[in-house]
């Protein structure tokens, strides 16, 4: 009797030990694919792993984004309308061609906008150019909702969702609702190019798409700044106590606003991902995606109380909500079936998140 009691206390320890762990939803995941490999075989092809990795690269950097801003106790809700909004804008700069049927009512047009294209249409630093107002575009509007949050004492919540409404009808405005093509083939190859590749009975598939080579360097950038630098210490302490934290020297004001700068600057890489990706610029990109990143953060541990995140965790949280969504779609389920069951997921990973508060 003793030794079972003893057994079950040990179990009872491992478990606590695990689930408070960086690595449990890593299990959680290996888990998951291990048995959705055995339900449904295609799900450990090839085409398929590769498919799950490049849909998350660039939801990666809009999670590390979140994360910045979790982590200082705020919330950041325009993420999705500053991928519109950006999108929108380096689309205007590098189209190649403008279709007059569609653009001539847009108040741009003739000016900015031609029937040849954005002002840099055909040139070497067409995409280049896009690319740096597109992350310009995304640094300001961070600056602004971190203004708005510390100089202005407005709710994190009210602020970015005035923002969220503003950008994203902004961007709808600036096209009306038109997608924008003919973006040049360099700055598509971020989105569908990579190294690698092979050949499959369906076609070749792209084992190290570019998209990595974007969202490697930001996580391993963000990783040095979190643990490494005095700036990253500044936004644990925020996150666990501001009042505290500003009574012993914090500029928290400071490392509010870089923290929403950061997030917006987040925000526009995956923009530029994800039109790079789709091959054009849209004024509904990342419609929808707001409940996918913050369900991959929280997933991934990072505490909506503030004071606890980690880049280990945002990939790994990115890797078990794609793999979620994939094993959605093979099951066929209806839209709001899938919405419901990421609902569940956000909400016991919440509530996980409130167990280890508590613990901790």
């Amino acid at each position: 009797m003793k030794a079972l009691e003893q057994n079950r206390g040990l179990c009872l320890r491992v478990i606590d030990t695990l689930v408070r762990s960086d690595a449990f939803i890593l299990v959680l995941t290996l888990g998951l694919f291990g048995i959705l490999c055995v339900f449904y075989p295609g799900t450990g092809s090839v085409r398929n792993v590769t498919n799950l990795l490049s849909n998350a690269w660039p939801l990666l950097a809009l999670v590390i984004g979140q994360m910045f801003v979790l982590i200082v106790g705020g919330i950041d809700l325009s993420q999705t309308a500053v991928m519109a909004f950006t999108s929108v804008v380096g689309g205007m700069i590098m189209t190649t061609r403008l279709d007059p049927a569609l653009f001539a009512a847009n108040s741009l047009w003739g000016t900015v906008l031609t029937e040849q294209g954005g002002p840099l249409s055909g040139s070497a630093w067409a995409a280049p150019a896009a690319i740096a107002a597109m992350l310009a575009g995304g640094g300001v509007i961070g600056l602004a909702n971190g203004m708005a949050v510390t100089k202005g004492k407005m709710p994190p919540f009210m602020v970015t969702l005035i923002a969220m409404f503003f950008f994203g009808g902004l961007a709808i405005y600036a096209t009306r609702s038109e997608n924008i093509g003919n973006l040049p083939a360099g700055f598509v190859a971020l989105g569908t190019g990579g190294a690698c590749r092979i050949t499959l009975e369906r076609g070749t598939v792209v084992l190290l798409p570019y998209s990595l080579f974007v969202a490697a360097p930001l996580a391993m950038v963000a990783q040095v700044f979190l643990t490494r630098t005095i700036w990253g210490r500044w936004f644990y302490a925020v996150g666990i106590n501001r009042q505290a934290s500003q009574v012993s020297g914090v500029p928290t004001d400071k490392v509010t606003i870089a923290a929403y700068m950061l997030s917006g600057i987040c925000a526009a890489v995956g923009s530029v991902l994800y039109t790079a990706r789709l091959g054009n610029a849209r004024p509904t990109l990342g419609e929808g995606m707001l409940l996918d990143i913050i369900a991959a953060a929280v997933i991934g541990g990072i505490s909506l109380f503030g004071g606890r995140g980690k880049v280990s965790g945002a990939l790994f949280g990115v890797l078990f909500f794609v793999l979620l969504s994939n094993a959605l779609n093979q099951m066929n389920l209806s839209y709001y079936t899938v919405n419901i069951v990421k609902g569940a997921a956000i909400a016991v990973a919440a509530m996980l998140d409130g167990w280890r508060q508590r613990k901790t």
